[in-house]
């Protein structure tokens, strides 16, 4: 079983480039338009009853919340794209069942965003996601859920998530 680092954030190529896009246009950009808001409404004067002002301060602390997350997100990212090799790893679409269900469910492991939203991410230090690594199609592997019972789950198919 691979060992992986509990606050590693696994992510597409694809999905880097869209978070560091989006960090880039709140650094620059969107950071330089409030700034010149409240200057704005600084200028008009009394910041007591300044709606402008305490709008664009409300807005800038959202703004600076999200560069932080973002931040962090890459700080912490791996980027990679998974082998196709049948052998569950992150950036995978994992088909599977529960044991003694014919139920098939579907899961994006490790993969910080992704475009389908019918696709449910799960982390690879999940119970669910830790367990699935380096498991095959065909096999069935257990994880202990939140209340203590011991869960199976069947491995129907594994593949590289292609967005």
């Amino acid at each position: 079983m691979t060992q992986i680092e509990h606050d590693t954030i696994w992510l597409t190529q694809e999905a880097h480039t869209k978070l560091q896009q989006e960090l880039d246009e709140l650094r620059g950009p969107v950071r330089q338009e409030i700034i010149e808001r409240i200057s704005a409404a600084r200028d008009e004067g009394d910041l007591k009853e300044n709606g402008g002002y305490h709008a664009a301060k409300d807005e800038q602390g959202k703004v600076e919340d999200r560069i932080r997350t973002l931040e962090d997100t890459l700080r912490r990212a791996v980027v990679g794209e998974a082998k196709d090799d049948g052998t569950v790893s992150p950036g995978m679409k994992v088909s599977y069942s529960f044991v003694g269900d014919d139920e098939v469910e579907v899961l994006l492991l490790g993969a910080k965003e992704n475009e389908d939203g019918n696709i449910q991410a799960v982390s690879p230090q999940s119970p669910l996601g830790s367990a699935l690594i380096g498991a095959k199609k065909g096999d069935v592997v257990s994880y202990e859920a939140p209340n203590g019972k011991t869960i199976e789950v069947k491995v129907v198919d594994a593949e590289p998530y292609s967005g």
